[in-house]
């Protein structure tokens, strides 16, 4: 009896040593799949690789993303040298479009009840498609899906549907249609189902341990965080505003410097991010033409015109700035709408002061003292003496009839500072 307990301990003790051997990184797509997941997830999959992890597990909660991005990682996925995880989760969460080809591309696939994938039409980056060209593209986008969906053993004909009809479908039913391999509540309810599963890739196989692997979470290193700032839409669009408004002030004011420098640094942050996304440089000319007719708005009397052409040049540029039909990689209405009335008060009050300023009346020199008025204190022959602007002034006039106590007004003043004055009428 002592020894049937002593071997059933030590068995025990050596399942979950074996177990605690083995280990599991995790990364996490969360928002739109754009550049910086693309530098993410096959990075994270070499990291894993190189710690020896048992498989890396990728959870996803996506509307879906850029063409380009979503390749990198599929092909990421299918050359690493480690079972690649996919993990739609938590519940509420959705894989769609671009999310569709990675839980496809991955060797296991799984799902958290309450979660939904599909609606995988392609979406159209950098030119307008005409309906041939479109239909081509679609075409593509569902021979790419089976392709992947067949090699890993799924629903393929599903798959061209998500992609050519966008259908969409929740957990239950996509595991019943072997769309995906696995439903599970929790992380730890996914690893311990897959537990000793064996995974055959290019590589070689896999046997998985994951019952009572650890977890290592896989953060994003400083490089990616800051792509995944700078490749916002909306981030770009902000960056590029203020760049536009520090230069312009700057040129307004020579010798002012901060506004010159954060306007460049946003400038070079906002021409950055247009390398990581599809930019319609007609919408930059749109905005940069607005800001030409708010100008002339304060220069020429338009009665509003301009200003009006102006927000309407400025909204149009801003709707038609990035260059792709996808939702997750556009502005939002709210914040155009709020850059085109800061723009155009920027611009009208800001001008508005400075030509006042320009136009004002010089407070000091020659052109100060023109039209100034003062009282003649003394008149001897041709020379008088006249107080203005607090000082005494020699001065001389044209009208003989000049008496000390007359008010006069300046008319011009000569190199040697003699004023000439006349009475004031």
């Amino acid at each position: 009896m002592k020894k049937s307990a002593l071997t059933f301990l030590f068995l025990l003790v050596s399942t979950v040593s074996a177990g605690a051997g083995y280990h599991v990184d995790e990364i996490s797509i969360n928002g739109p799949i754009g550049p910086a997941y693309a530098y993410y997830v096959p990075q994270a999959i070499q990291d894993a690789e190189a710690d020896g992890a048992n498989a890396l597990l990728i959870t996803i909660d996506t509307p879906g993303g850029l063409d380009a991005s979503m390749r990198t990682i599929v092909k990421a996925i299918e050359n690493a040298k480690l079972p690649v995880i996919s993990y739609i989760y938590p519940s509420g969460s959705r894989a769609a479009s671009a999310g569709v080809f990675i839980v496809m591309s991955s060797d296991i696939a799984a799902m958290s009840p309450g979660t939904n994938i599909g609606a995988a039409h392609p979406v159209t980056i950098g030119e307008k498609l005409g309906k041939e060209m479109e239909k081509k593209v679609t075409n593509d986008a569902v021979a790419y899906i089976k392709s992947i969906a067949l090699q890993k053993g799924r629903n393929a004909e599903w798959a061209g549907q998500a992609v050519s009809q966008s259908v969409s479908i929740p957990a239950d039913q996509a595991f019943k249609i072997h769309v995906v391999d696995f439903t599970a509540t929790t992380v730890a309810h996914l690893l311990e189902k897959i537990d000793g599963l064996k995974i055959n890739k290019a590589s070689g196989s896999y046997v998985l341990h994951t019952g009572n692997a650890l977890i290592h979470r896989i953060p994003m290193n400083l490089r990616e965080k800051i792509l995944m700032v700078i490749s916002d839409p909306n981030i770009s669009y902000i960056f590029m505003i203020i760049g536009m408004w520090g230069i312009f002030f700057e040129l307004a004011s020579p010798g002012a410097i901060f506004p010159g420098v954060i306007g460049a640094l946003s400038l070079i942050l906002a021409f950055v991010s247009f390398q990581t996304i599809p930019v319609n440089y007609g919408g930059v000319l749109l905005i940069v033409l607005s800001i030409v007719l708010f100008i002339l708005e304060v220069k020429i009397v338009s009665h509003g015109m301009l200003a009006v052409g102006g927000i309407v040049t400025f909204v149009l540029g801003s709707l038609l700035l990035f260059d792709t039909s996808s939702a997750s990689y556009s502005v939002s209405w709210t914040l155009i709408a709020t850059a085109a009335i800061l723009t155009a008060l920027f611009f009208v009050v800001a001008l508005g002061l400075a030509l006042k300023v320009r136009l004002k009346k010089p407070q000091t020199g020659k052109e100060g003292l023109i039209g100034q008025a003062g009282v003649v204190k003394d008149v001897n022959n041709d020379k008088i003496k006249v107080f203005l602007d607090g000082a005494y002034w020699d001065a001389y006039s044209d009208e003989k009839d000049i008496r000390a106590g007359d008010k006069i007004v300046v008319e011009d003043m000569d190199k040697d500072m003699l004023l000439k004055i006349k009475k004031e009428v």
